[in-house]
């Protein structure tokens, strides 16, 4: 096996570990041979000594690895950070470089997934399927309240045409929308498919419907504000299944109450670090933005579950296991995409 290779380095410490992450990771083990160790909690400085004699450690979009961790994973020679996703803004890259730890990511993972996740959103606000679920079954067949639009021949905006972006265009233009799109660079291949590249305020002044799939960095934060938000349709509806921090989530509430704002998908949260992925029926949430939001019959929050297909996490899992099989072996990644560091 390749492991003998690279004796005592090949345990792999697990933070933010679901029971579905142990099923697919120990699924796909068998042709690897990894020394499996999964903690549920996040990654942050109070938890780094729980690794222990762990060279490699993976995380997810949650944990906190910045460069006070970072320096303790240095001290705990861990060699291999491992993201189990295609999002890196809670890494500190330059404090990564300055210790020698390797950082590599899952940069595709079947796109479609969050493709079609942002559209079952669309559907879900506009037809309020999941209120029609519930009325039928309290014996309540009343239409009132339930009217929606037809997508057809509507405009979709789209912000950031990565493969989430050209896959989630795909399925526009099924319905017969008209697509429009921003990027940095302008995707040919839509192009050809008939997507329009205009500029970003002209973007959001046409768009019935606004879907962010870009990466969250300095240029894109709060690219949802008060001041775009003006330049909107009245009644514009806002999907995002990106970064929670794409959205001025304040400024979007205002334009919630006054109309501005008619429909709200959102996937991701700026602060849902302290709230997704964990049951938390039975206790009192103190966040209060999350909880206005909730109160909006217009809104509807999903935990980050857009990435969640059987499909999309065993790529996930067989990305991960490879990049850091690489990195063992050779030092390199053959995906330039995959290597942060």
């Amino acid at each position: 096996m390749y492991l003998d290779r690279v004796a005592g380095m090949n345990k792999i410490t697990f933070f933010s570990a679901q029971p579905y992450d142990k099923t697919f990771f120990n699924r796909h083990n068998c042709e690897f041979g990894f020394d499996l160790e999964f903690f549920e909690t996040q990654l942050n400085k109070h938890t780094v000594s729980l690794i222990q004699d762990s060279n490699i450690i993976c995380v997810f979009v949650n944990d906190i690895v910045d460069e006070i961790v970072i320096k303790q994973l240095a001290e705990k020679s861990v060699k291999i950070i491992a993201l189990r996703c295609a999002g890196f803004n809670n890494v500190n890259l330059e404090a990564a470089k300055k210790y020698g730890i390797h950082v590599c990511r899952v940069p595709a993972y079947s796109p479609e997934a969050v493709a079609e996740h942002a559209m079952a959103m669309i559907l879900t606000l506009n037809r309020k399927t999941h209120k029609a679920y519930n009325r039928v079954r309290e014996q309540n067949f009343s239409l009132n309240g339930l009217l929606g639009f037809d997508l057809h021949g509507k405009t979709i905006g789209i912000i950031g045409t990565g493969n989430i972006g050209k896959a989630f265009s795909k399925i526009g233009k099924g319905f017969g929308c008209r697509i429009l799109a921003y990027d940095i660079v302008k995707n040919p291949e839509m192009e050809k498919d008939g997507v329009v590249f205009p500029d970003l305020d002209t973007v959001f002044k046409e768009s019935d419907i606004i879907s962010l799939h870009c990466p969250l960095n300095e240029k894109t934060k709060h690219i949802i504000n008060k001041n775009s938000l003006t330049l909107m349709k009245k009644s514009v509806m806002i999907i995002n299944t990106s970064r929670g921090g794409l959205i001025e989530t304040t400024s979007v509430i205002e334009a919630l109450k006054d109309g501005k704002v008619g429909y709200l998908g959102i996937d991701v949260y700026e602060q849902e670090e302290k709230l997704f992925f964990r049951d938390l029926s039975e206790d009192i949430i103190k966040d209060d933005v999350i909880q206005r939001l909730m109160s909006f019959p217009n809104v509807l929050v999903t935990a980050h579950q857009a990435f969640f297909t059987s499909e999309a996490l065993t790529q996930i899992v067989l990305v991960t296991y490879n990049n850091i099989k690489e990195l063992l072996i050779r030092k390199d990644i053959e995906n330039k995409l995959a290597l942060l560091v």
